[in-house]
């Protein structure tokens, strides 16, 4: 059974930082992309970052590059994204997903809120 457990959301002042964790079980982590995902409210869901399994391949949304990191440990099933220089426009629901070909499974999210 897929399980995620995301952790690290919250309300931050504009300018802080957030690390969001998701903790991956249920299937083999280091073959699979693990990517961050976030929809505000009234738009659509929209990639954050990526990363492959072997981290050699790392992909940034334009809006959020410069200010976010991503990274993974394979013996810890875990994927981090290091949020800093938060914005309000960062405010959304944050989605913690892995994908390997036509498989792909959700967390259920963890909501960040930028607002002073």
């Amino acid at each position: 059974q897929v399980q995620f457990v995301e952790s690290g959301g919250g309300l931050v002042q504009p300018g802080g930082s957030l690390r969001l964790s998701c903790v991956a079980s249920g299937f083999t982590f280091s073959l699979y992309f693990m990517s961050w995902y976030r929809q505000a409210p009234g738009k659509e869901r929209e990639l954050v970052a990526r990363i492959s399994g072997d981290r050699s391949t790392i992909t940034y949304a334009d809006s959020v590059k410069g200010r976010f990191a991503v990274s993974r440990d394979n013996a810890k099933n875990t994927v981090v994204l290091q949020m800093n220089s938060l914005k309000p426009e960062d405010t959304a629901i944050y989605y913690c997903s892995a994908a390997r070909g036509s498989m792909s499974y959700w967390g259920r999210g963890t909501q960040v809120t930028v607002s002073s």
